[in-house]
């Protein structure tokens, strides 16, 4: 089983959100609002809270054939509008 960990501007999550169910996963999580620091630099809390420059984070559990399929559809959305997106393996408790 693998995740997909993706951390994308809340503007765009309707197309990242439409890409992964296109790719066939199974379902997601989503977690809005969501601040820190990468290299870009930090999301602040009034940034987090006026809706300028929040992020989601946005969590998919699926089989190795359809993160293959998410991994193709999903990167040339990043590409274009930014953000992260980190694939590993996951093991059910």
């Amino acid at each position: 089983m693998k995740r997909l960990d993706l951390i994308v501007s809340e503007r765009e999550l309707e197309a990242i959100l439409k890409a992964i169910d296109g790719a066939g996963s199974p379902g997601y999580t989503v977690m809005k609002h969501v601040t820190g620091k990468g290299p870009h630099g930090a999301v602040s809390e009034s940034m987090d809270f006026s809706g300028l420059g929040a992020n989601a984070h946005v969590v998919v559990f699926c089989e190795s054939d359809i993160a293959e399929g998410l991994r193709s559809a999903l990167r040339p959305l990043l590409d274009y509008y930014g953000g992260v997106g980190y694939l590993s393996e996951a093991e059910s408790l």
